[in-house]
């Protein structure tokens, strides 16, 4: 059998064959009850976020649907200062999907998880009609333990911070517009997708003091989530254009789109608003991990009224806000 049938989704012999064959060896499932029974060992605050999954096309240059759906829910966990732990997945799965490519996908969720550091411990699989969805369709949600004394907010964030990004933006959505467009560039842009839970750790062990709040730019880009910030904080945030790392070839790609890469969705970087006195030491961190070389000091808070200001390359100053959409819809 090579395909997804209905049947695979009924709860009957099909499906709980396509459980034990496929999925529960994967993910090294020792129970398939009606819930996951863990130890948490941890009598302070815990972190639980859920996301869905509905990249178009599913495999992209530097990732896939499974790695992205691991990898987004652990860094929703790690940007609010948890340490991830478990995560559930969830398949709504369309008729007539391959079952190769279910294959490839559960082999890169397993993968993702385990170089996270966490343990999928449940899970759900639905199929539906063909025509009535699009191949695969992923959920998740992923549970992690807030070490003591952490408490991020944007309530937090006071004039004279700091702005830090952890890479260069725009690669995710770029990667993911360009196998689906079938647009070929030179070099070619990867999908920057990857668990930044060890990364983060690594920041708050020493940092945590002086470090207000972190986010992941997913859709919507770092525009979005910078105007999420200074609405949340009622203070004015000051990016420097010529500070903003981003790669030429997915510069070039947006010109030639007429898409601005400040709202191009990531999947392996974050934001940090940080106290202004170690900012510095902070960014040095960053950049002494391997996913966060390209780190930089891109802005900083001041007083006013919920604005992002951006400072362009030749001295100007534009105000940028939430676009009422998507420049690139499925991204993520």
């Amino acid at each position: 059998m090579d395909k997804i049938l209905l049947g695979h989704g009924s709860g009957g012999k099909l499906m709980h064959e396509l459980i034990r064959k496929y999925i529960a060896p994967f993910f090294e499932l020792s129970s398939l009850m009606d819930s996951a029974v863990v130890s948490i060992n941890h009598s302070g605050k815990i972190a639980i976020t859920t996301d869905s999954y509905t990249v178009s096309p599913i495999f992209f240059p530097g990732g896939d649907i499974g790695e992205l759906a691991v990898n987004g829910t652990v860094n929703d966990l790690a940007v609010v200062g948890a340490i991830p732990l478990y995560l559930t997945v969830g398949f709504i799965l369309e008729e007539g999907f391959s079952i190769k490519d279910f294959e490839r996908v559960l082999i890169s969720i397993s993968s993702s998880a385990k170089k996270a550091g966490v343990k999928i411990v449940a899970g759900d699989t639905k199929v539906v009609e063909k025509g009535k969805g699009d191949g695969i369709f992923i959920n998740t949600s992923g549970i992690g333990i807030i070490p003591e004394g952490v408490e991020l907010s944007a309530l937090k964030i006071e004039s004279g911070d700091k702005v830090i990004v952890s890479g260069s933006i725009g690669n995710h959505g770029i990667a993911v517009m360009s196998e689906r467009n079938g647009f070929n560039f030179e070099p070619p842009v990867l999908s920057d997708t990857r668990a930044l839970n060890g990364l983060i750790g690594d920041i708050m062990k020493e940092f945590a003091p002086y470090i207000k709040i972190m986010r992941d730019p997913t859709r919507g880009g770092i525009a979005t989530t910078l105007k999420e910030l200074s609405l949340e904080s009622g203070k004015d945030i000051l990016i420097y254009e010529n500070a903003i790392p981003i790669h030429n070839t997915v510069r070039g790609a947006c010109e030639l789109l007429g898409l601005d890469p400040l709202y191009v969705a990531n999947e392996g970087i974050f934001i940090a608003i940080v106290k202004a006195e170690m900012a510095e030491k902070i960014n040095e961190k960053i950049k002494s991990h391997p996913f966060g070389e390209e780190s930089a000091i891109i802005g900083e808070v001041t007083d006013g009224k919920g604005r992002v200001l951006l400072k362009t390359s030749i001295g100007g100053t534009r105000i940028v806000d939430m676009l009422a959409g998507e420049q690139l819809p499925r991204i993520c």
